[in-house]
């Protein structure tokens, strides 16, 4: 059952409850979203770049133990905007999973809908392009539709495009909303949650003596939060009084606030 935000314990200032939880022998393997997480939210998704302090954390804390970044970007924008090519990277929503040992990590899940996505892109491209502020993001798996900077007039508009286009293909696509954006999917059973539970088991990492992290902080993120509920650690990234977080409950174990308090717990893990 999904817990009130405002209620979780806080994850730098409960580092005993942590320390329980990764005592006894276990050691950690951390999964992280990207924007939102490692890095503040911004109006244009391109201006998300890592900065050097948090990137030398995630590197600090990689020479300790498994991490992967888990984001609903393209694995390659991922890769090229955190200026690193040595983490495993589970991209658009862990359809596109990548690691440096092993190249790409097979699996079933998002095969075979290139001309479907295209489809998606090519519509969304014509009848958002109009809106002022608005942008599609064509990635391998999916569509991204963002709006932030779209007037609070016209959001009714793209919500209605987008609804318009599920409707129309709802055997075939699904929508997950996050903040300012509508991700348009193939309607298939994957989520960060199942790309989670499938790292752990292709890296040899679905042990007693490991302790899985997730630390997110959009909707996508609650898929891991559930899959991981009772064998790992959820921590959620953000405010409970922020407007795009305002009214959810979540999964997660732990709250932090800010991309810097995530670098500042990156840095507990890693000592």
């Amino acid at each position: 059952m999904g817990r009130n935000i405002e209620n979780l314990p806080h994850a730098l200032e409960n580092a005993g409850g942590l320390d329980r939880r990764l005592g006894g022998g276990k050691r950690p393997a951390v999964f992280l979203d990207y924007d939102g997480t490692l890095t503040p939210i911004v109006d244009r998704p391109e201006e998300a770049i890592i900065s050097e302090s948090m990137r030398e954390a995630v590197e600090r804390l990689a020479r300790r133990c498994t991490v992967c970044v888990v984001s609903g970007r393209d694995r390659t924008v991922v890769q090229e905007l955190m200026g690193l090519d040595d983490l495993i990277v589970a991209g658009s929503h862990g359809f596109d999973i990548w690691s440096p040992d092993e190249g790409t990590i097979q699996h079933d899940a998002g095969g075979g809908f290139d001309n479907l996505v295209d489809e998606v892109k090519t519509r969304l491209e014509e009848e958002i392009g109009p809106f002022q502020g608005a942008s599609v993001e064509p990635k391998k798996t999916s569509v991204a539709v963002h709006y932030r900077l779209v007037s609070e007039e016209e959001r009714p508009r793209i919500k209605q495009i987008v609804g318009n286009l599920l409707a129309e293909r709802s055997e075939d696509l699904k929508v997950t909303p996050g903040k300012m954006v509508y991700e348009i999917q193939p309607k298939i059973e994957w989520d960060k949650g199942k790309a989670v539970l499938y790292l752990l088991e292709a890296l040899d990492l679905d042990r007693d003596d490991v302790v899985p992290v997730y630390v997110g902080d959009d909707v996508t993120d609650e898929d891991a939060f559930e899959a991981l509920a009772g064998r790992g650690l959820g921590i959620f990234v953000g405010h409970a009084d922020a407007p795009e977080v305002a009214g959810r409950t979540t999964s997660a174990d732990y709250v932090l606030h800010t991309t810097e308090e995530v670098e500042r717990f990156l840095d507990t893990l890693a000592r």
